[in-house]
Order: C-alpha cells, then sequence, then structure tokens
C-alpha cells in the first residue's frame, strides 16, 4: 500500500511546485493525509454529512460498482489477449449488435448488485426489462433502483478507444414503476471512463468528485473534490455527420460556434466526450435527427446521470425545450435530445 500512497502524495507535490506553491517541511505528511482519500471513505464521509439519517447502504453500492468497474478494466486491458473484441452475435433491446464486451460488463454489473443489501431493482440498458431483486431477505433496509449502461462507446472497442459505464441511483419503494422517476430523484449517479487511466467521477448530491484506480493499491483514490465546470469553453462536441437533419436551433448555434473559432471534439462515446466538457467546458450535444427525432440517448441510462453530474458542478443540461432533469420518463428505455455543458455556452444556444 505504501508505494501507491507515496506515488499519489509524489503526484499532489509536483502539481503544486509547477503552480509555483511552496512545498514546506511538512507538507507531505500533511498532504498523505488529504490524499489519501478512497472512493468508500468519501461516499462515507458524505452519507454522515447527510441531512437525514442514514445506513450505509449507499456507499455499500456505490462500492458494487467500483469492483465491477475494476473488474470490467480489467477485461478491457487483455480483451484482444483474451479474444473477446467483436460482435456477440445478439442485438439488445434498442435493436444494436452487442459487443462481447458489452455482454461481459452487464453481466459483471448484475451479478455484483444483486447481492447487494438495498439493491431492489437492477436496471440495464442492454435489458428489455429491471430486474426485481428478491425483497424478502432485506426488509428494514433504505431500497434503492440501480440503472446502467454497462459499456457506453462500444462501438471503440475494437479500435482500442476510449469507452465508458454510466450508472443512475434511485430510491425506490417495491413496485417496478418506482424506478421511472426524473432526474431529479437520483441521490447519486456517476461514470467510470477506461482510458490511458480508469476514472470515475461521481456525485451524491454534495457535489462532484473524481477518483483514479491506483493499481499499485487496487483502489480508486480521491484526485479531486467538489469539480466545478468552465464557465465557457472553446469547443463542441457532436456527431457533424447528421448536421443536415439537425433542427434549425442547432445549427444556427453551430455556425456561430465556427465563427467564434471553437473546436470540434467528438470521440463516439458520451463519457468522453463529457468528461472532457467537464474539465475544460464547452458544449455536448446529440440533437434530433432525420434517424432519430426523439433523440438517440436514452434518458434514465445516459442522458440523467450526466446531466445531475454537470448540473452539480455548475452546469446546464436541456432537451431544446426544458430542463432534462426534470423530464417525467414514460418508459425505461425512452430516448430524448440532449444539450449539456458550460452554463454560458447551453445558455448560448438556447438563445439560438
Amino acid at each position: 500500500m505504501a508505494q501507491g500512497g507515496c506515488g499519489i502524495v509524489a503526484a499532489v507535490l509536483r502539481r503544486r511546485a509547477n503552480r509555483g506553491i511552496p512545498v514546506e517541511r511538512n507538507s507531505e505528511n500533511a498532504i498523505r493525509r488529504e490524499a489519501l482519500v478512497t472512493l468508500q471513505s468519501h461516499i462515507l464521509a458524505e452519507e454522515e454529512r447527510a441531512p437525514v439519517e442514514t445506513t450505509g447502504t449507499l456507499s455499500w453500492i456505490m462500492s458494487a460498482i467500483s469492483i465491477s468497474a475494476k473488474i470490467i478494466a480489467s477485461h478491457l486491458r487483455r480483451a484482444r489477449l483474451e479474444d473477446v473484441l467483436g460482435e456477440a452475435g445478439d442485438e439488445n433491446v434498442q435493436g444494436e449488435q452487442q459487443q462481447k464486451l458489452d455482454v461481459i460488463a452487464n453481466e459483471t454489473l448484475i451479478a455484483i448488485l444483486r447481492g447487494r443489501s438495498g439493491v431492489a431493482a437492477i436496471g440495464s440498458e442492454e435489458d428489455e426489462e429491471l430486474i426485481m431483486v428478491d425483497a424478502d431477505s432485506r426488509r428494514g433496509t433504505r431500497r434503492y433502483a440501480v440503472l446502467f449502461d454497462p459499456l457506453d462507446g462500444s462501438s471503440n472497442l475494437d479500435i482500442g478507444g476510449t469507452v465508458g459505464t454510466i450508472f443512475s441511483i434511485l430510491r425506490v419503494d417495491d413496485d417496478q414503476q418506482a424506478a421511472l422517476q426524473p432526474g431529479t430523484a437520483q441521490v447519486a449517479a456517476g461514470y467510470v471512463l477506461y482510458g490511458s487511466s480508469t476514472i470515475m467521477v461521481s456525485c451524491t448530491g454534495g457535489g462532484v468528485s473524481m477518483f483514479v484506480l491506483d493499481p499499485n493499491v487496487g483502489a480508486f483514490m480521491r484526485v479531486a473534490d467538489q469539480l466545478k465546470i468552465p464557465a465557457r469553453g472553446k469547443s463542441y462536441s457532436v456527431n457533424e455527420a447528421n448536421a443536415d437533419s439537425f433542427p434549425d436551433q442547432y445549427r444556427r448555434f453551430l455556425g456561430r460556434c465556427r465563427q467564434a473559432g471553437y473546436s470540434s471534439r467528438y470521440v463516439g462515446a458520451m463519457v468522453a466526450d463529457v468528461h472532457r466538457v467537464l474539465l475544460q467546458g464547452g458544449v455536448f450535444m446529440y440533437p434530433p435527427t432525420a434517424k432519430a427525432p426523439e433523440g438517440k440517448l436514452r434518458l434514465m441510462y445516459e442522458c440523467n446521470p450526466l446531466a445531475f453530474l454537470i448540473t452539480q458542478a455548475g452546469g446546464l443540461a436541456t432537451t431544446g425545450e426544458g430542463d432534462v432533469l426534470a423530464v417525467q420518463p414514460n418508459a425505461l428505455h425512452q430516448r430524448v435530445p440532449i444539450v449539456l455543458g458550460s452554463p454560458e455556452d447551453v445558455q448560448a444556444f438556447l438563445d439560438a
């Protein structure tokens, strides 16, 4: 454990030195105490500060998601060696070809979450219905539904591109329809980005925090807390191949962005594009198109959790007609258009 901790402390010291912040004799010990905050201890501290009585159940669920992320990250690192790239041969409920790693990620999350106390329902973008967890042995605990996109951007897998996991947690009763709540009802949300490092960004309502998986320790370590999105950015993220069928408002806005010198940045994985927007500012959008007039992205599995994070970080998220988080869902796999990002950029879209 000492090796991983030292690496984190050294990184903090380097960042302070690069910024011209004096490094005092006792700085290393102080930073060590500050730096060695795991995801688990962070969530427990958040629960202790909650205005209502807590039971630790949410921390237990977040722990399950972090374990799942470590397993998925391990499969991704060895994907070509294990021959788990390519299509699985089946379609998901969306009519999309499943990748082998889609199936692995989905099964991993379901298997680990099934055994967690307090999980009443599990919903995956890959499955048509909610999985209702047996309630008999869970009485007396606060109960939650966990919804997720197990592997966002899986079309990037064969080329070694960035992918991610998106999750949303809602408090529910035993009724299956209780999961159909607006995004404002989320008690926690986040994503895991699998790239040059494995990064988790999460929020339990008290601000947005970022964690990096330290492979020497085997734990997600907090590297940033109370993240705030820049008020304005210099890039936009959208699939411009569909631009000819974008509504006029989107086309006007993008034209003004190009005139103002904005750059186009589009990875094809929502997690990666939104992560850039969160850290550097700008705007991500998926408009209605001729092929997807209601929008392409799923409200419950993608739009709500990422809108929750962005707004908690000071940004805005809209369907073009109203707040994403205020949409009352009518189906688990409902799709909506989305524009989210820096508050000034999103407002400029709304004014276009």
